[in-house]
């Protein structure tokens, strides 16, 4: 039976709720969803009792499962309509754990850019879990909601007010924020894996067979430009090779209006106007690319988790409210209309925002199971555009986002 149509003891489990992100969760809800039945999830008692209390979370009952429990796990699972987890690397911890919400017909959300892992997770429980109901909705953080919730409402305002398909969507970034332990040790654990090879594939989750014979103009930037309808100089965005791949499978899975058969997703980082910013760009495109080789070596990867934060550690709370991102999208439509839209908010964006997307994502699924698309029995590895769409939108803007036509 559909988790969302079930009785079960608990409306939410937050797992991994003692990591730096995972606080974050437990204080939101702790906030903005007291009347719910939720508890904290992960592997040690005396840790999530303390952030329990530390959060004011008094009425949140806490459950014990380590990640490699499949028993543990799957008790969890029968347990709760809503998973959300923040346990990272998922590669490393999170298999088990959405293995279990798909056997049990359970929602499951997290904040992964890992793609790899996530085609993985599509191959092994994306038929069963469309079987029974549930929607297991991978990348609800900052990786990568604005990409593809932004791409899904700018293509959208197209289709109702101009009847076009579109057919092509850019999106150009500006963000300041931190990082936190937990976000490097994924992006390490990917090249030591090999999984970073993989993502190499502009169509990496896309479905079998959906992926169009010329792949140039679906290839990932590489150097920078000077962007007629940004006004300014644009380079790669280091999270676009996530991105682009998440946005590519939301129309993959829509096959349908808003987005037109040869659809064409591309995002950059903004670096402004003049010289100054034709420099910047270049520096740091090439400082990218340099980084990235480096990090082939493993003695180059210890020093980089030597100097970063530490697993559960991130910027402060002063850090994180100076922090915010921006994000201008163009659609262009099959007969040529462009329509403009912005996506913002304050805040850190990886810590902050991500915390605010993927909460509010996971009350959605528990709050406005009846409005989501496709309706409550809906289900599969989906994106945050497929799985939740206008009700996202309005949730976000609820919480002070900004997400407009401009």
């Amino acid at each position: 039976m559909n988790a969302a149509g079930s009785t079960r003891h608990h409306d939410v489990v937050l797992y991994g709720a003692s990591g730096f992100v995972g606080r974050q969760t437990v204080a939101h809800f702790a906030q903005h969803a007291p009347a719910l039945r939720w508890a904290l999830g992960g592997r040690s008692r005396e840790k999530l009792e303390t952030v329990r209390h530390a959060c004011g979370a008094d009425g949140a009952e806490v459950v014990v499962a380590d990640a490699a429990d499949v028993a543990a796990l799957d008790r969890l699972a029968a347990r709760t309509r809503v998973v959300l987890s923040t346990a990272g690397p998922f590669a490393l911890y999170g298999s088990a754990l959405v293995a279990a919400c798909a056997r049990h017909g359970t929602h499951y959300v997290d904040i992964t850019g890992e793609t790899p892992w996530v085609r993985r997770m599509i191959d092994l429980h994306h038929d069963e879990a469309r079987q029974r109901g549930a929607r297991i909705v991978p990348g609800c953080g900052f990786d990568s909601v604005p990409s593809d919730l932004g791409a899904w409402f700018v293509a959208q305002a197209l289709w109702q007010q101009h009847g076009e398909l579109c057919r092509s969507v850019k999106a150009c970034y500006s963000l300041r924020g931190g990082l936190n332990g937990g976000t490097l040790a994924s992006a390490l654990n990917a090249i030591e894996s090999g999984d970073r090879r993989l993502l190499a594939d502009p169509f990496l989750l896309n479905p079998f067979g959906t992926a169009p014979p010329n792949l140039a103009p679906h290839a990932d930037p590489i150097s920078p430009h000077r962007d007629a309808d940004f006004a300014g100089w644009v380079g790669p965005f280091f999270m676009g090779p996530i991105n682009t791949r998440v946005v590519r499978r939301s129309a993959a899975l829509t096959g349908r209006e808003p987005y037109a058969p040869d659809f064409v997703y591309q995002e950059y980082l903004r670096f402004g106007r003049g010289a100054a910013a034709a420099l910047a760009a270049a520096a740091t495109s090439t400082v990218s690319l340099a980084a990235q080789g480096a990090l082939n070596f493993a003695p180059v990867r210890k020093i980089a988790a030597a100097l970063a934060p530490a697993p559960g550690e991130g910027p402060s709370e002063q850090s994180m409210d100076r922090g915010s991102f921006r994000c201008e999208l163009v659609a262009t439509g099959e007969r040529g209309t462009v329509v403009r839209a912005r996506f913002a908010a304050r805040g850190d964006p990886g810590n902050r925002a991500t915390t605010q997307f993927v909460c509010e994502s996971a009350l959605a699924l528990v709050l406005d199971a009846k409005a989501l698309p496709g309706g409550a029995r809906h289900g599969g590895v989906l994106t945050p555009a497929t799985a939740f769409g206008e009700v996202l939108l309005k949730r976000l803007r609820a919480v002070g986002m900004t997400i407009e036509l401009v």
